[in-house]
């Protein structure tokens, strides 16, 4: 008996100290970030600006791979389901959270499914319209929607996309049901709005900015709760007289669950060195937002974000009935 206790003390020290090893040599390939949405978008800009700086500090590749579809839930449903190494990884949006109440079948757990490495960045959202729509300030705007509430068309670009939670605070914030739009990406919805075959979007400014400093868009507020350096002739929605409409597209980075802690960490660790690199800290201000601070670039941080923004949307989504199978 004495030897077989003695045995598998043996084995359970000779696991820990190969697993210890293991991730004190991590990483020794490319890593992989998945983003559960179209390149190009909002969440790609974002990612492939940190993943080039986390390449930095980590001495290896970290690649970005494009996984749509589904409001990003094929994507994170690629990572849960990906070897637990610290080679696979994920840099979602609120979708992460929203997703639970969004989708009434979701291939994974939301809260156990993931380790939480930390929170990237919040980024505000605009209200835009096409360059042509009558309204000139967001008052207007609302009086407007409500007057035509059948015929005004709001885009987004798909269930769970940023544009399709923040259009739905819209809707609930001047309480009046619009006629939603859904796209297949960011990039189709902008290109009909631009064309004027939609009328109003609700999107981050990481892909609103240079459109609206362009004029080839017309934009009406920020849902932020001070106005934006980049955009500074641009009023909040509390300042245009609506409450309820602050709110911000925050990402995350996550790895599958029982990924070793101290991969982890040293994950955690090299997203808060790239939150500090020159090169993302001037392209986030150019797209209107900034790195989040080293204390939320950590695992408890995200995880309360997530925990309490599902709490949050919630009752939002559970009123708009927009769900998806």
């Amino acid at each position: 008996m004495k030897k077989l206790v003695g045995a598998l003390a043996m084995g359970a020290m000779l696991s820990m100290t190969a697993a210890y090893s293991y991730a004190a040599d991590y990483p020794e390939r490319p890593i992989t970030v998945i983003v559960p949405f179209s390149a190009g978008g909002p969440t790609d800009t974002v990612t492939r600006l940190v993943a080039e700086a986390m390449s930095k500090d980590l001495g290896q590749q970290v690649l970005v791979e494009n996984v749509g579809g589904a409001g990003g839930t094929l994507g994170a449903a690629r990572v849960a389901q990906a070897e637990p190494d610290g080679y696979t990884l994920l840099l979602h949006h609120i979708g992460m959270a929203t997703s639970a109440t969004l989708y009434r079948k979701l291939p994974y757990d939301t809260l156990n499914a993931f380790e939480y490495v930390g929170l990237v960045t919040e980024v505000p959202m605009t209200i835009v319209a096409r360059k042509d729509l009558e309204p000139t300030d967001f008052k207007a705007l609302v009086e407007y929607a409500k007057a035509n509430k059948d015929s005004v068309t709001v885009a987004n670009a798909g269930i769970g996309a940023a544009s399709h939670l923040c259009g739905m605070l819209f809707m609930s914030a001047i309480d009046t049901p619009l006629v939603t739009v859904p796209y297949k990406g960011t990039g189709p919805a902008m290109t009909d709005l631009l064309g004027s075959q939609v009328d109003i979007m609700c999107d981050q400014t990481t892909n609103t900015t240079k459109q609206i400093q362009a004029g080839t868009i017309k934009a009406y507020a920020v849902t932020t709760p001070e106005r934006l350096e980049v955009l500074p002739d641009l009023p909040t929605t509390k300042e245009a007289g609506v409450d309820g409409m602050e709110v911000s597209i925050w990402h995350g980075l996550y790895a599958p669950k029982g990924t070793p802690a101290e991969i982890v960490d040293r994950l955690s660790k090299s997203l808060q060195l790239a939150l500090k690199d020159e090169n993302v800290v001037a392209r986030f201000a150019e797209l209107g937002t900034a790195p989040s601070p080293q204390e939320d670039a950590t695992p408890p941080a995200l995880k309360e974000k997530v925990e309490s923004e599902i709490t949050r949307w919630k009752p939002v989504i559970e009123a708009a009935g927009q769900y998806a199978d």
